[in-house]
């Protein structure tokens, strides 16, 4: 089986990003099937329009992946425009993907009800991430239940062409990653870069503490009990306790007499312990650029291999003569 998943290099992965998403992607490394993932810069150009900054965040997200578990010896690791076949099939794909299936998408519904403006890469990038997902014949996506209606929209434009053109796709089915975290941020909504309220995993210790310290809690006595369920201190604190550790603070919790202070301080000093080695390799990593452009650029050179295979299919079936 094949596997492909993307990830956007808007900014550095926080604790939400990691424990909700990049955790279990590394994990189905491990497995028999064969894994693709990439950095998907091109989707990044509908938000991110700062040369320098793109070029940095790109680097950054493939020195965190490798630091945090992913092994290219495994797994195949590139960056999203080193593919340019992905855009000459994401045009195909645009002729014959309905209107509607755009229009329904959820990115560009959000901000069209907020009066925001939404440009044409928003509008169509249903139509590009469902390239970057046939383009290597790929057999499930791992998503979030929050994201299956990527995989079934671009089931729904891959079933177009395939209409039109004959059997050509795949069609790739969605991979719900079991345990999937959901993870609070400081102020207990959903963590995000956009939110303000994010924890970045290779964020500065001191930086990293003082965030974690001015996590809002309620204002109930020390001496009250309290339920642990629901409460996004306590949820953070689970993400990187031992089993062991969280029954306690669980126990603690029901009895009272307690101060967040303390859960505070020990989750810094978790959450500091649980990264240290990832660390350690990304530092390592980082002063040797010329290494994890070599990684990208074998990871292209392989994901190409497929990329121009299925490309070729796709022209031949609508009629195209030309070579990528």
């Amino acid at each position: 089986m094949r596997i492909l998943s993307g990830i956007q290099p808007t900014g550095r992965f926080h604790w939400g990003n990691y424990f909700g998403a990049i955790r279990q992607y590394i994990d189905l490394q491990n497995g028999q099937e064969t894994a693709f993932y990439f950095i998907a810069n091109l989707h990044a150009l509908t938000t991110v329009r700062d040369r320098e900054c793109l070029t940095q965040n790109t680097l950054d997200a493939a020195l965190d992946l490798l630091a945090l578990g992913l092994d290219p010896d495994r797994a195949t690791l590139f960056v999203q425009s080193a593919v340019p076949e992905v855009s000459e099939l994401s045009w195909i794909l645009m002729t014959t993907t309905p209107m509607g299936i755009l229009e329904r998408c959820h990115a560009y519904k959000d901000k069209k009800s907020k009066g925001l403006t939404a440009d044409a890469g928003l509008f169509t990038y249903p139509v590009l991430m469902a390239a970057d997902i046939l383009l290597y014949d790929s057999e499930l996506v791992p998503v979030g239940e929050d994201q299956i209606q990527h995989v079934e929209v671009c089931r729904d434009i891959a079933g177009s062409f395939n209409h039109s053109f004959g059997e050509v796709f795949v069609l790739p089915k969605a991979y719900v990653v079991k345990d999937t975290a959901k993870v609070p941020g400081l102020d207990g909504g959903k963590m995000s870069k956009s939110y303000g309220n994010a924890v970045e995993v290779f964020e500065n210790p001191k930086a990293q503490r003082k965030k974690v310290m001015s996590i809002v809690t309620d204002s109930r006595p020390m001496e009250e009990p309290k339920n642990p369920e629901g409460d996004h201190l306590f949820e953070l604190y689970s993400l990187f306790a031992s089993p062991e550790q969280t029954q306690m603070l669980a126990e603690t919790y029901r009895r009272g007499g307690f101060g967040y202070g303390g859960v505070k301080k020990e989750l810094a000093d978790l959450a500091e312990s649980y990264f240290a080695e990832a660390r350690a390799k990304r530092d390592e990593l980082a002063a040797q650029p010329e290494k994890v452009r070599a990684i990208l650029a074998e990871g292209a050179a392989r994901a190409r291999k497929k990329a121009a295979e299925v490309l070729q299919r796709a022209q031949q079936a609508c009629g195209l003569t030309g070579n990528s």
